[in-house]
């Protein structure tokens, strides 16, 4: 087997970083534009739209950065198992990524709850209105803290990745090469 991971470990990293931009760019341009809309039935309407079209490609950066990480534990096996601190970043990174699926997935199904309700009136794409609903209403508290947590949690999944690419360098790598010299 080659020592190289190079595509293994751009699934994984490309993954990752379209699962954080997205996240992020939805909750501050997405959900920020929408909720500026002039009237107030095309709030959530227009962040449905959005969000619909993101999902797609949300789904194949999940499945990216899975296929990427199954990868990777695969081929550094010996590593993970010679290597106490390669295999506790490598359970928290599990843990964070399971929670960042469910945190993903919830705010989809909140997000189809409150795309039933685009005609209604709303003070923002999560922010309701005095008479929006006491459904969409819910949803919309729900999803107000829910942006957050999917790219707060990739966030920290993109640091314990470049922690694990620190982890993989020699440990006197620049000196070796300055003595075999």
């Amino acid at each position: 087997m080659s020592s190289r991971n190079t595509l293994v470990r751009s699934l994984h990293d490309i993954g990752l970083a379209a699962w954080f931009g997205g996240s992020l760019m939805g909750a501050v341009g997405l959900n920020g534009a929408a909720a500026a809309a002039n009237n107030p039935r095309e709030r959530v309407a227009l962040a449905s739209v959005g969000w619909k079209r993101w999902a797609p490609v949300q789904l194949a950066a999940l499945a990216a950065h899975g296929i990427g990480g199954a990868g990777l534990i695969a081929a550094n096996k010996a590593r993970l198992a010679g290597q106490p601190g390669a295999r506790a970043n490598t359970g928290v990174k599990l843990v964070l990524t399971l929670v960042s699926i469910g945190s993903s997935m919830y705010s989809g199904i909140l997000g189809t709850r409150m795309a039933e309700h685009t005609n209604e009136r709303s003070a923002g794409v999560t922010e309701p209105s005095s008479d929006t609903s006491a459904e969409l209403a819910s949803a919309q508290t729900q999803q107000r803290v829910l942006q957050w947590i999917t790219p707060a949690v990739t966030f920290v999944l993109v640091i314990l990745a470049a922690q694990q690419g620190e982890q993989q360098r020699p440990r006197a790598g620049w000196l070796k090469s300055l003595t075999n010299h």
